[in-house]
């Protein structure tokens, strides 16, 4: 025999079906429900996280390691640290001041925190200025130095291995390693600019803040 929807509702409570008159369903969970405040605070619990993972990697990489690292060069700077380029003969001293081991300790930095540190970097200022510049265009406009920022370390760490690899010198692999050195340097600065610029009254957000990419 056929049940009423009364009696259906009498026997499953809130788990009858809904959209049947006269049976009540279950209401969701208010604590479920992802309100933007709620999300905006998330966001800026990563962001800060990214902000911190960065100023630990630089200072791990730049300060801590490339500098040790001038104990095996007999105190000569790496390539990474000469933020205004280097020519030929800064190579050839270098890589006479070095031995293979010395050589294969400088690759594994680049393939480690040389790698993690431009993008934790890269990934941490897209989300900055993505959370706190309203424009669309303007926002664009800012992600590019540290996305470039990102791309250029990369590459820059390859050519320095390949450059310091090579025998004898090859002056258009220190020409090109110098440039992007001195560019991705030049990058990470405005990249540090545009987080200023995105916290001042002329980037600062009105409404509601947008993902990366939105």
């Amino acid at each position: 025999m056929a049940k009423t929807p009364a009696q259906r509702a009498a026997k499953h409570g809130d788990r009858a079906t809904p959209g049947v008159p006269g049976v009540p369903v279950q209401a969701a969970n208010p604590s479920t429900q992802r309100s933007p405040a709620k999300a905006k605070s998330n966001a800026n619990l990563i962001l800060i996280a990214g902000v911190v993972a960065s100023a630990f990697l630089f200072w791990y990489f730049h300060l801590l390691t490339l500098n040790q690292m001038t104990q095996l060069s007999n105190g000569l700077a790496m390539p990474d640290s000469m933020a205004f380029g280097f020519d030929t003969g800064d190579i050839t001293r270098l890589k006479a001041a070095m031995n293979a081991d010395a050589l294969g300790q400088l690759q594994y930095v680049h393939k480690t925190a040389g790698t993690l540190f431009p993008l934790v970097f890269g990934f941490s200022w897209l989300l900055l200025i993505g959370l706190n510049v309203g424009r669309r265009a303007l926002r664009w406009a800012l992600w590019a130095a540290p996305v470039l920022f990102a791309v250029v370390q990369l590459v820059a760490n390859v050519l320095i291995d390949a450059m310091l690899a090579a025998s004898p010198v090859d002056p258009a692999q220190v020409a090109w390693a110098s440039s992007l050195t001195m560019i991705s340097w030049a990058l990470l600065v405005i990249s540090l600019l545009a987080a200023v610029f995105a916290f001042s009254p002329w980037g600062k957000r009105k409404g509601p803040a947008k993902p990366p990419g939105q």
